[in-house]
């Protein structure tokens, strides 16, 4: 059973707020891969920058998003897909070359990668560069 968008944030421990709200719902249910702070701004112009920027923030130190780094200069976010035990799990990345997307690739999943002794792994991103489809169908 699906759990209402204010129950995730109480969850969290986020305080519910109108403008958090809309901005949850916004990321949820408006974005189907990662998107940017600009992304998120063209769906929301009423609410200024550094009020979204901070709930992206808040957002993601709350485990709900995590940061991408596409290496496109541009922070990037996706929603966390949550596993049984309540933690964000890691998924391969896909950013086209040719229009510059970043999908999430939520069925692939970020191989283990053993370290040596004495290493501690806190978070990993995996992220292909390349040509999603339908860039290539257009070459």
């Amino acid at each position: 059973m699906d759990i209402s968008d204010e129950q995730v944030l109480d969850n969290a421990g986020i305080r519910v707020t109108a403008v958090r709200l809309m901005v949850w719902r916004q990321v949820r249910h408006g974005f189907h891969d990662a998107f940017s702070l600009a992304d998120l701004e063209a769906k929301m112009p009423t609410v200024d920058r550094s009020t979204l920027f901070r709930t992206l923030t808040l957002l993601a130190e709350a485990h709900l998003l995590h940061n991408i780094d596409d290496g496109s200069g541009s922070q990037k976010y996706c929603v966390c897909h949550l596993d049984d035990t309540r933690h964000c799990h890691g998924h391969v990345h896909l950013t086209c070359r040719q229009c510059h997307r970043t999908y999430c690739l939520t069925d692939v999943h970020i191989p283990s990668v053993p370290l040596p002794a004495g290493f501690v792994q806190e978070e990993t991103e995996y992220v292909v560069k390349g040509i999603c489809p339908t860039c290539a169908k257009k070459a």
